[in-house]
Parts: structure tokens; sequence; C-alpha cells
């Protein structure tokens, strides 16, 4: 039989048995035994102070609950002192010069922190309420104040003060130690990079590191240094991967392609011993370490002013060359693989010549692989690189490189990676000047 429908019996034993509280008290009897609380039992031992004032301050009245906060008693408090007595000097201070003019002001007055001075010399952290009542015709009569106590809350604040200093002091040493980082990171990092590129008879030199990143350590790399007579070499290149193992991979790279060049000058010679030590130091036992390369050489012609170029590219973009006439064009070098990748490994060797006016640009992905646009979401490429040449041929190579490294800047957020910059140029004739009388 369904009884979701009847009442229950009050006579039913189950039924008071099943209303009983924990507490083997029924809710009705519960709730009877509150009503029987007495107004003044209410007052008296509330879980905040109450007390009563008169105009000027005169306690007329105040609970047990306060008195027991204040190791007072009601004879020595009622009649005789004022609600000042009962506040610390700051709190008595703050009374004086802010709570009492806004109460006069406003009538009342709430959530307001002060401090009671214990008799045992004791400070109470408090927040304080009043309000002013007034009588029939208008007159205020009595000021009533509720007072609770922040102990608990003082003791939270200073928690949450504690935490927040103690916040500060580990940011603060984050932003020490991260400047350090960078600081001992761009040391390492211009170690890879020579301070300063050689006098090249003929040729106009400049280059450029662009950083995407001072908390990391990349890979790129560039140099140039003499062979012996009038020819100088040249490189540059990215190694696979960041950090201390690329910086690692890139010191190799360096200081192999140097000696290298000084047994044998050819540049598909020089990649050909890098690819040999890379893959053996490296790939062959189980952790493949790679890099892209341009290597190349300069043999100046004193007799015409122009250069020489010869060089071999492993699996690097390709090399810009900008003439003095305005054009520029990128200069094949097919056949280059990455170097370090395979034992055996096949390149091939492209040539120029470089006339007066004009630039042979070197430069790793960083440039052409940056994020352009409003979305960030296509990449700077390579024709975009080529009209930007284009625009500046015919200039030396120092204005070039500062136009590079302007338009590295204007990326922002959208340069991913490092970029390295090597520039070789030779000079323009400087035109004739017509003599007067």
């Amino acid at each position: 039989m369904d009884r979701t429908d009847q009442q229950p019996d009050p006579h039913d034993p189950r039924d008071s048995r099943d209303r009983r509280g924990t507490g083997g008290q029924t809710p009705d009897a519960a709730f009877a035994a509150l009503l029987e609380d007495s107004a003044e039992e209410l007052y008296e031992n509330a879980p905040c102070g109450y007390l009563s004032t008169l105009m000027d301050g005169t306690i007329a009245k105040i609970n047990t609950t306060l008195l027991n906060w204040l190791g007072l008693t009601r004879e020595a408090v009622v009649g005789h002192l004022r609600f000042t007595d009962l506040l610390s000097v700051g709190g008595k201070l703050y009374h004086e010069t802010h709570f009492a003019p806004l109460l006069r002001m406003r009538g009342e007055i709430s959530g307001i922190a002060l401090e009671l001075a214990r008799a045992d010399g004791g400070r109470i952290p408090v927040l304080v309420s009043s309000v002013v009542t007034h009588g029939s015709t208008g007159e205020p009569l009595l000021i009533r104040t509720t007072v609770f106590d922040a102990r608990d809350r003082r003791a939270y604040e200073e928690e949450l003060l504690r935490g927040r200093q103690a916040a500060e002091a580990a940011r603060r040493q984050a932003e020490a130690d991260r400047a350090r980082l960078q600081e001992t990171l761009a040391v390492l990092q211009q170690s890879l990079l020579p301070d300063t590129l050689p006098e090249v008879p003929g040729v106009q030199t400049a280059a450029s590191y662009h950083t995407a990143s001072p908390d990391h350590l990349t890979g790129d790399f560039y140099d140039v240094f003499p062979l012996g007579g009038t020819r100088f070499a040249f490189f540059l290149g990215d190694v696979c991967g960041k950090g201390p193992q690329a910086a690692a991979v890139t010191s190799l790279t360096r200081y192999t392609l140097r000696a290298a060049a000084l047994h044998d000058p050819d540049p598909v010679a020089a990649l050909t011993t890098l690819n040999q030590v890379l893959h053996e130091r490296y790939t062959a036992g189980g952790d493949p370490r790679y890099c892209t390369t341009v290597f190349g050489t300069l043999q100046p012609d004193p007799a015409t002013g122009k250069v020489a170029v010869r060089l071999a590219s492993g699996g690097h973009p390709p090399a810009l060359v900008l003439r003095a006439d305005g054009t520029a064009h990128f200069l094949p070098t097919p056949g280059g693989l990455l170097v370090g990748v395979l034992p055996h490994a096949t390149f091939t060797t492209a040539t120029t010549t470089l006339a007066p006016g004009d630039t042979l640009l070197l430069y790793t992905d960083g440039l052409t692989e940056a994020r352009t646009g409003p979305d960030r979401t296509h990449l700077f490429g390579d024709q975009a690189l080529l009209a930007f040449a284009t625009r500046h041929a015919g200039r030396p190579p120092h204005a070039l490189i500062h136009a590079l490294t302007g338009l590295l800047a204007g990326f922002g957020d959208g340069l991913d990676d490092d970029t390295a910059l090597l520039a070789l140029g030779v000079p323009a004739f400087d035109p004739p000047t017509r003599s007067t009388r």
C-alpha cells in the first residue's frame, strides 16, 4: 500500500523515534527550548560585545561577553567609564578624529577597526558599529554599539601579509635569478661569436646577431678569418636545437671549420670534414646532432677591384647577391645536405664574383621564418626577403645589416628564433669630382 499521502500519527511511537534528533531530543523540543531563552540571556552571552552609552560616551549598559573580553566588572564600568576609556591610545585618537565626527554626521557607522585595552594590558583588535537612537521628538538619546572580535581576522590578515611578503620576496629572487641567468647566457652566446670581424683587403664586412629570447641559448654562428695571403674564409650556420647541447655543437662546428679550412680551404672539403666529425661524435653514438651551414672563401683581385667567391652549403638557406645596379638574386647551391646526419654527404661548390657596389648576404632561417600579419600566422618567407634586399641593393654592408636589424625588431613577438646576419661587400667606386676654377 502507498502511504506517501498519509500524515504521520503523533501517537505512533515509530514516528516519535523517527523525529528524534541525534541527542535523543525531538526537533520540536529543541525549538521549544530555544524559545525559552530570554532576550536578556541572548544579550548578555551573545558571541559579540554590546554596550549602550549616553551621548557624552558614558557607558549605561554593557553585556557580559564584552566585560569578559576586557577583564572588567560591570560595577567598575557602568556609570563610571566612557566608551573611549575602553580603547587603546591609538583607538582613542582615531575615535576622536574620525569615528565620533562621522557618527555625529551620519547617525550610524559600521565596520570600523579599533583596539580595546584589556585590564591586564593586552590589546584586542575589534570591528565596531554604532548607531544613534533618537527620542520621540527626534532628539538623540543613546548610542548603541556592537563590537566584533577581530583577533581571528587580524591573524588571518597577518598571515596573508606574510604570504604576500614571501611571494614578493620570491618574485624578486626569481627576477634576480633570471637576470643572472640572462647575463650568463649572453656571455656564453657571445663566446660563440667573434668579438670583431677582421679587416679584409678590398672587402667591407658587417654582421649582427639578433636574439629572439634572452632566456635561451641558441646555436646560430658566423665567422670570418684569414687563410693566408689575400684569401679569407667565412661561414655562417645554425645548429639544431637550443640550450647547452646546441652551444656545445656550435663550439665544435666553429673550431672544426677553422681547422679544416687551414688544412684544405676548399668549401666542399671543409663541409665534408665537418660532416664526418659531427656524425662520428653524435649521430653514430645514437645522439643525432646536425647543423646547416654555408662555408666560402674570398679572393680579392686588386687589379680589378672584384672579389671571387667560392662557397658550398649544407642544407642552409641560399645566399643573396645584391648588385650595384639595384638588382638582387639568390645564389643557387644545389645538392647540399644537412651536415652531420649521414656518414657520407655530398656537397657542391657555387661561385660568383662581387664587383664594386655588390654585396653577398648570409642569414639564418630565423629571418625567413618570422611570423607576420595581424594574427602572426604567415611566414616572412624567401620572396619577401628578396624584395626587401632588392630595395637595399647597392648599399654598403653596414647599411644593409642596419636595415635588416630594424626589420627583425619590427617582427616583435613574431620572431621565434635567433637570427645571424653576415654581409660581405665590395666598396663602390667613388664618383669622380669635377674641378672648378
